[in-house]
């Protein structure tokens, strides 16, 4: 071991992660045991002993996680005179555009390409389903959407259509062939415009990293590679690994597999459990210490992830010490689980605890409907994590094609978006438009001259000087996405409501764009790990910036706060009825629930109501019965306090002297005589 002064301020596990020095490493990172400081530190240490920090890749999930470790791991090490400066981060999608954009032709790909989100990409799946007539039938083909997942879930978990449809889309069988002829179109039209997905970024890495020549080269170029939310993985992003660790050994991952809860992804949980098989030799660091939570809490959630079948066994205790228990709550119904949600809220608030720092947890999105309501009714805010994406704003969304046209002039969906914003035109006259730039060569420019309707050839022209100013200057993408305003804010108020909101949203990603130096790195980064929110949906703020966190648990994962409920603990709801149809689902479940259990910091509330309504159909009076989540087993709750709430006592008397007590049972018995 390095004499590193630093080291000293890890606990004795995480300094056996980060002082690691040679072959395949797994950090299996119980639920706050501070896998993303071992990781900065574990940088920090590289670079401090030696290794060339552009020698140094770290793989993560989003763009922040990858700049947070990052940025600690400079800290770090500055303190010992290094400078992890040139480090390679970033997500597994931006360092494989990265690379793609380096080795294009070993791959046939085209040094143009440009890359669809998700939006985009199923807007193309639309595009080559209404191509086949399979939109409008008698039988109602699955929507462009499902197809879409139905296309990833092959291609990332590396299945054929007739393993997939049948686990995972049961009700789309009948269509298998119709499928794979959408999927064939659905190809070559991808490839005739020279456009990705974000699944094809993978698949093309995987190859380049297999590749018998240009394999161990590309390998080659990194010593050490580092990677985050290893149980989130696919099979894709494994064999990557794989082809990038043949000649070099040094892999540490970094992982809970109590927390893979994305399967419906692809994510493949026998990554992380198979990992010594895939890599031979593997040391492997089981990270117990937890920083997060209080003991009782960490008793729960032990013994809740000790009836996983399958797991690398981990028994986390707290370094915070005890606190109260947490707490099992038995409501009588729906309103009594709002009410009794929404009074403690408001009574660790009193206590000093920030709305912010407080968090109610659901399996399911509508299963917060009736909560919402209560929040408003007594003015307490709210921030529900879900909903639409920036990118996913149609604002948004038309600028940036713009953009996309200027980079690459075969982008279809680029054009067809662009020219339908425009008065008269439809689907018809915009591919008559996108014909006549083709036969220009696809040049952009060319736009001005196409005869379209009256109304919109004033558009057109401006639409031409615009594609003119973009390809004929080297401006920065912030200077471009000036001049790309100026064309389409005067479309805006005629577009949509709102507009001064949207405005603000573009004048916000003039800004982001002002980090850039090319106009395809600012396409392609913000299409990879976009912002979250959009302003002009977001409301109103509030006068004390504070408000409660409502959130699916899927989106709470990696979140930590003081007090959490969990609600509609109940079988059904959790485990999802959705999710029973196999072992594995309800394994995937119960990590799910553990997920919710360890985002508590000092207080956790589990709830479950007795009754829950019918909403299907609209309101109803028809209610069903609940049970108690077959996760809270007689041996969990053990470790919890139990009460009710909205249920009348048992056995309440009122009080009364025998004589006044009523005996129905008699005159039941006396009416047959």
């Amino acid at each position: 071991m390095h004499d590193v002064p630093w080291l000293s301020e890890l606990n004795r596990a995480q300094r056996d992660a980060v002082t690691h020095e040679e072959g395949p490493l797994l950090v299996v990172a119980g639920a706050g045991t501070g896998k993303t400081r071992t990781l900065a530190y574990r940088v920090a240490y590289l670079v401090a002993t030696g290794v060339e920090p552009d020698r140094i890749l770290l793989l993560t999930f989003t763009r922040r996680a990858a700049q947070d470790m990052l940025s600690r791991a400079a800290a770090i090490a500055a303190r010992s005179g290094s400078q992890p400066h040139r480090v390679w981060g970033g997500t597994f999608h931006s360092v494989a555009h990265r690379l793609l954009r380096i080795h294009a032709k070993v791959v046939g790909l085209a040094p143009e390409f440009t890359v669809l989100d998700e939006g985009d990409a199923a807007d193309l799946m639309g595009l080559a389903r209404a191509e086949l007539g399979l939109a409008g039938g008698e039988r109602r083909f699955p929507r462009k959407r499902t197809c879409l997942n139905i296309y990833s879930r092959c291609v990332n978990a590396e299945e054929n259509l007739a393993e997939v449809l049948p686990q995972h889309f049961p009700w789309c069988v009948d269509w298998t062939e119709a499928l794979k002829e959408l999927f064939r179109r659905y190809e070559a039209r991808k490839q005739q415009r020279h456009v990705m997905d974000f699944d094809d970024l993978l698949v093309y890495w995987a190859a380049l990293a297999n590749h018998p020549r240009v394999g161990p080269k590309l390998a080659q170029r990194f010593d050490h590679i580092l990677v985050d939310e290893y149980q989130d993985t696919n099979v894709v992003q494994a064999r990557i690994l794989q082809g990038m660790r043949r000649a070099m050994p040094n892999l540490m991952v970094v992982g809970d597999d109590a927390q893979s809860i994305y399967s419906f992804r692809a994510a493949e949980i026998r990554n992380m459990l198979d990992f010594p098989k895939h890599f031979p030799g593997t040391t492997v660091v089981t990270l117990e210490e937890n920083y997060r939570s209080r003991m009782p809490i960490l008793e729960t959630t032990n013994r809740l992830i000790a009836q996983a079948c399958e797991r690398y066994t981990k028994d986390l205790h707290s370094v915070r010490g005890e606190g109260p228990r947490p707490r099992l709550v038995t409501c009588a119904d729906e309103p009594a689980q709002d009410d009794y949600v929404v009074s403690t809220v408001l009574a660790h608030f009193e206590q000093g605890v920030l709305l912010r720092n407080q968090a109610v947890l659901f399996r399911a999105s509508h299963l917060s409907a009736s909560l919402e309501v209560e929040l408003k009714r007594r003015g307490i805010p709210y921030q529900k994590y879900g909903g639409l994406k920036f990118l996913e704003a149609a604002h948004v969304k038309d600028v940036l094609a713009l953009l996309r046209i200027a980079e690459n002039p075969r982008d279809e969906l680029a054009w067809f978006r662009v020219l339908k914003l425009m008065r008269g035109i439809g689907d018809a006259t915009a591919a008559a438009a996108l014909n006549h730039v083709a036969e220009a060569g696809y040049d952009a420019r060319t736009i001005a001259a196409f005869k379209g309707p009256v109304a919109a050839r004033e558009t057109l022209q401006g639409l031409g000087t615009l594609m003119h100013d973009l390809l004929s200057s080297d401006d920065l993408p912030a200077v471009q996405l000036s001049r790309v305003r100026a064309f389409y804010e005067p479309l805006l108020a005629g577009l949509y409501e709102n507009p001064e909101a949207r405005a603000r949203d573009l004048a916000s990603l003039e800004q982001i764009a002002v980090s850039y130096s090319t106009r395809q790195h600012f396409l392609v980064e913000l299409q990879l790990d976009p912002p979250n929110s959009t302003s002009d949906l977001a409301g109103p703020p509030h006068l004390d910036d504070d408000w409660l966190v409502l959130s699916t648990i899927h989106s709470a994962k990696g979140g930590e706060w003081d007090v959490v409920y969990l609600i509609h603990s109940s079988d059904g709801f959790l485990p999802s009825d959705m999710a029973c149809g196999s072992s594995e689902e309800i394994e995937e479940e119960l990590r799910v629930a553990y997920v919710a259990l360890t985002r508590a910091r000092d207080h956790l509330y589990v709830l479950w109501p007795l009754r829950y309504y019918y909403r299907r159909l609209g309101p109803s009076h028809r209610h069903g019965y609940a049970q108690r989540s077959r996760f809270l087993s007689d041996a969990v709750v053990e470790t919890m306090d139990q009460e009710t709430h909205g249920i009348a006592e048992e056995g309440l008397d009122w009080g009364l002297e025998e004589e006044e007590r009523m005996d129905i049972a008699s005159r039941m018995r006396s009416r047959w005589d």
